[in-house]
């Protein structure tokens, strides 16, 4: 069989496409990597934490005694960022520690896989959890008298699936596998087969295990398996039994024509996998030679591969003397004979680790996804000692007594696992295939980062940093792409615009060196948390025209150039020319250049329009729209009221037939209010107020000598005035032909309501549908900024972003008192402008609550996701329990330097029947500091407060408020969802009750 060709027929390949995972001796997938590379092994003496090993040691092993005081043993298992889930201290402290650590592992190792773990709320995305033990359940569950609710759901096999599930709102199977050691890798074969029958289309796979208790190195001891030194030696002639081992890994799995049509990033393929039972053995602790023969052979078949394709099989190898007798003969019997150029090599995660048990079989196939991912397969621990009975030469094998370099093309590979009861697994994985994808470089990014609190916030942008520091140049638009696709959904958020790496890298130190508590950009987190942002848009006026707006822009950014495309085709069947040559390039057209009316309004529309849908194609859609004059077209296509080819036909002929009038006005701006100049314009029947830019803000238009007397006038009693240098007095009595002509090309446009509120400057309030007359009107009706924005900021927008060639009108609000306190923003700043500003504006809102939809915002080229580092949690809050302190309720958040936690009193503290003493109450109930909690804190998301604990509140609060009558949780959810809310529910009811009795 050729080395890129499978059996026609066989299994659907699945991808593997994210990964995560903590070892003994390593944190996190590269430092397994590096442990695995440098042959380097993680056994250490049994933390006083768990267990006193010297209470249950014996050199002999007797009866209740381990022959050993060694495992491998994870690094602070009993962190856990409990705020980061939602979860209360007082549940962190019930559960079990492993499904905390499957938590963390799991949202992480979605994030490696180029997604952000909240963008897969709702989807059927499934859940399969190898694991073997549970001896925290050991420990609390036989606590009668200290058993909660909390400890009940903090417990059991399906719940460690369950609780992943649930805290990424998953809704494909999820599943809890036991077969003892093959719990993992049977958990990959079933989510491979639910995956390829359509039960989900992706999949959370992993395996975890936790050494709580000295029961199963008893029981290993008393059996005659256990290695007096802790160490698991497979394949050795020094191996003595089995060591045992700790940890937790996830991976994520997706059909692998998914993977590559989303450009994910594939570390290996899974092509088939088989599970089987030894049955009536020898015993049924013995594993059985035919058995595993049999999972072999079937997962090959179901590969479409042979024997001899395989490079490398990454076996069980427990070190024990039977066990691996059995597997090399199982191993030989069908690779012995195969045509291979080399011998099969073999090896076992074990020798570093330890055996994990329930998450053994994940841990050799990560160990195969980053061997065949890195090319490179790493040395067997304790090679150099083969053992000589095992003939490994004689069935085709040899041990990797150093790193082996895989070679070119196709690679393939497999998995082993056998249960101690007689569950086997076999996968068979393949090296990715290769994908080219060109980098596209150019253009402007956003890097972004985000966390649940100001120091995870900290924490992720130093992992991030690292990152940028070694990235090239040409990947800067993939790497920002990346941080949108996968850092990008949390509360906390900072968010990055730049053309260059460099530029990354001195902002992302600027924010490390100030530290977290003085990220400015993360004032604005309660906007975040508070939902998503209001943005009005304001569509600039005429007068804001140069020669080359929009070009950096146009370069930058392909949905701007897209829709600048768009506008330009359905402006050149009226105006005969590029509007896209005549607004970027400056170029004339009959005699005729931006600056001119004919050409201008158009221009600006184009621009206009491009920015605005530029805008919505990247998620970002207004609340509300206002345009100046002109700028009302194209405010009129985003909010509905016109199709783009009826907004480009009117402006078109707007400008034509301005231009066409004689050049015989004159406009002037003065620093009066409207009463003020309307008082002197009764004389003058061809001057009028143009514009209302402010209370003090006034554009008078109309025959230049009339219009000249006016402001002479005014400039009498002292009012400022400037002349404008316009080719036309617009929005005069001048316009009088032009708007009955005008009226005539708009008399055939439909009428539609706007989708989005749309503040008139004709009526100075908002408008509903506009006909012609409207259009016609709008001609030589002033412009009513004033009272168009003071209506658009009564909705109260949070952003107001200017939609144009330069920053205009949002400084005319600002200077007119206008703003309500939006944040003003503008994305093409004038001719200056380089493209990174619209980028800016992006990460203003995003910074602020905003969800853009960022892949636009990139050429196709820099589309390409890229892993980055998982999300950093928080380690200093420890959950811990020992077997000495189950007798009572422990506490629930520790420091990092305490080992054990004390039982605490079972009965609760008084509650003052003030609002003060609720607050305590939220605090007790949920076992946090009442200094920490934040009136925003929303009680559920943020604290964790479930069905149990809000039923526990109902009870409480009727005490604590001294009511008569409890308080039905059923009102109580509705009308309280934040802490705030619960103190002013709080704070009604005390006034009712008061109010009740002083009325007695």
């Amino acid at each position: 069989m050729g080395e890129d060709q499978r059996a026609p027929g066989a299994a659907e390949p699945i991808a593997v496409v994210g990964i995560d995972c903590r070892f003994p001796g390593a944190g996190d997938k590269d430092a397994f990597w590096d442990v695995l590379v440098r042959g380097e092994h993680g056994v250490a003496q049994v933390p006083a934490q768990r267990w006193d090993s010297a209470d249950f040691h014996d050199v002999g092993g007797g009866a209740g005694k381990t022959n050993t005081r060694f495992a491998g043993f994870m690094s602070d298992p009993d962190a856990f960022d409990f705020e980061f889930f939602g979860i209360s201290p007082r549940e962190a402290a019930a559960m079990d520690p492993q499904q905390r650590m499957l938590l963390q592992a799991a949202w992480r190792a979605v994030e490696d896989s180029g997604q952000d773990p909240a963008a897969l709320a709702g989807s059927d995305t499934g859940v399969f959890v190898g694991m073997m033990s549970s001896e925290w359940a050991t420990l609390h569950m036989s606590d009668y008298a200290g058993l909660t609710a909390h400890r009940g759901s903090g417990n059991g096999y399906c719940m460690a699936a369950n609780r992943i599930s649930y805290h990424l709102d998953l809704r494909g199977p999820s599943t809890a596998v036991d077969t003892a050691c093959s719990s993992s890798l049977v958990a990959a074969h079933l989510a491979c087969n639910a995956i390829r029958v359509g039960d989900c289309d992706q999949a959370v796979v992993a395996g975890v295990n936790l050494l709580l208790t000295p029961a199963l190195s008893i029981f290993y001891t008393q059996a005659g398996l256990s290695a007096p030194d802790g160490r698991c030696r497979p394949y050795s002639g020094d191996a003595v039994g089995i060591g045992r081992g700790e940890g937790v890994g996830v991976v994520v799995l997706r059909r692998l024509s998914d993977a590559l049509a989303a450009k994910q990033p594939v570390y290996a393929v899974i092509e088939g996998s088989a599970v089987n039972q030894d049955g009536r053995s020898n015993g049924i602790t013995a594993p059985s030679r035919w058995s595993q023969e049999k999972v072999l052979t079937d997962a090959y078949a179901r590969a479409g591969v042979s024997p001899g394709d395989l490079s490398f099989v990454e076996g069980h190898g427990t070190g024990t003397t039977l066990g691996d007798m059995i597997e090399v003969k199982a191993l030989g019997a069908v690779h012995a004979g195969a045509r291979r150029g080399q011998p099969l090599l073999l090896g076992s995660v074990k020798g570093n680790i330890g055996h994990a048990e329930g998450a053994a079989g994940i841990a050799g196939l990560i160990k195969a996804c980053l061997a065949l991912d890195k090319r490179v397969l790493p040395p067997t621990l304790y090679a150099d000692t083969e053992n000589p009975g095992l003939r490994l030469a004689e069935n085709g094998i040899r041990l990797a007594r150093g790193p082996v370099r895989l070679p070119r093309g196709t690679v393939r590979a497999a998995v082993s696992s056998f249960g101690l009861g007689g569950t086997n697994a076999h996968v068979v994985l393949a090296s990715a295939p290769s994908v080219r994808r060109p980098v596209e470089p150019g253009g402007v990014g956003v890097l972004t980062i985000s966390a649940n609190t100001l120091a995870g916030l900290h924490r992720n942008i130093a992992a991030v940093a690292e990152v940028v520091d070694g990235a090239a140049q040409d990947r800067l638009g993939q790497l920002c792409h990346s941080t949108n696709l996968v850092k990008s959904s949390l509360r906390q958020r900072v968010a990055i615009a730049a053309t260059s790496v460099e530029e990354v890298r001195g902002e992302l130190r600027r924010l490390l060196r100030d530290g977290s508590g003085n990220i400015t950009a993360l004032d604005r987190g309660k906007q975040a948390r508070a939902g998503r942002p209001k943005v009005a848009f304001l569509f600039t006026g005429q007068g804001a025209q140069y020669a080359g707006m929009g070009k950096a822009l146009h370069g930058a950014c392909p949905p701007f150039r897209e829709r600048l495309a768009e506008a330009d085709a359905a402006l050149r069947p009226h105006l005969g020319a590029s509007i896209t040559a005549i607004a970027l390039d400056g170029q004339a057209h009959d005699g005729l250049d931006v600056d001119e009316t004919a050409l201008t309004q158009p221009a600006l529309f184009a621009v206009q329009y491009a920015l605005g849908m530029a805008f919505a194609d990247l998620g970002v859609r207004p609340d509300s729209v206002l345009g100046h004059s002109v700028g009302e077209f194209a405010a009129a296509v985003v909010a509905g009221v016109l199709t783009l080819d009826e907004a480009a036909r009117l402006v078109a002929a707007r400008g034509a037939l301005m231009q066409a009038l004689p050049r015989d006005g004159s406009m002037i701006a003065v620093q009066a209010s409207e009463e003020r100049v309307a008082g002197l314009l009764a004389d003058e029947p061809l001057v009028s107020i143009a514009a209302v830019n402010g209370p003090e803000s006034v554009v008078v238009s109309g025959a230049a000598e009339p219009a000249r007397r006016v402001a002479a006038a005014l400039a009498a009693e002292g009012a400022k005035t400037t002349e404008l240098v316009v080719s036309h007095a617009f929005h005069s009595p001048l316009m009088e032909p032009a708007a009955r002509e005008f009226r005539a090309v708009a008399a055939d446009i439909p009428v539609r309501e706007p989708r989005v509120a749309f503040a008139s400057t004709v009526h100075g309030s908002f408008a509903a549908g506009m006909d012609a007359d409207y259009w016609s009107r709008q001609v030589t009706a002033p412009v009513r900024f004033t009272d168009a924005m003071t209506a658009l900021v009564a909705r109260k927008p949070t952003h107001l972003v200017e939609i144009g060639p330069k920053g205009v009108l949002v400084g005319m609000a600002a200077r007119g008192g206008l703003t309500g306190g939006a944040r003003r923003l503008t994305p093409v700043p004038g001719d200056k402008a380089t493209g990174a500003e619209f980028a800016a504006t992006l990460a203003a809102l995003y910074t602020d609550g905003a969800n853009p939809d960022w892949t636009a915002l990139y050429p196709v080229g820099q589309r390409t996701p890229r892993r980055l580092p998982g999300y950093s949690f928080a380690d200093t809050e420890r959950f811990w329990a020992s077997a000495a302190t189950v007798r009572g309720t422990v506490a629930s958040v520790v420091t990092k330097e305490q080992a054990v936690v004390g039982p605490v009193a079972a009965e609760p503290k008084p509650v003052a029947g003030d609002v003060g003493g609720v607050l305590a109450l939220v605090a007790e109930i949920g076992d946090y500091d009442p200094a920490d909690l934040d009136p925003e804190a929303r009680l559920h998301e943020d604290l964790g407060f479930d069905s149990i604990m809000v039923m526990q509140l109902g009870d409480r609060l009727t005490g604590a408020l001294g009511l008569p009558e409890p308080v039905p949780v059923e009102e109580l959810l509705p009308r309280v969802t934040t802490v705030g809310e619960l103190l002013a529910f709080a704070g009604e009811v005390l006034a009712a009750r008061d109010d009740k009795e002083r009325n007695r």
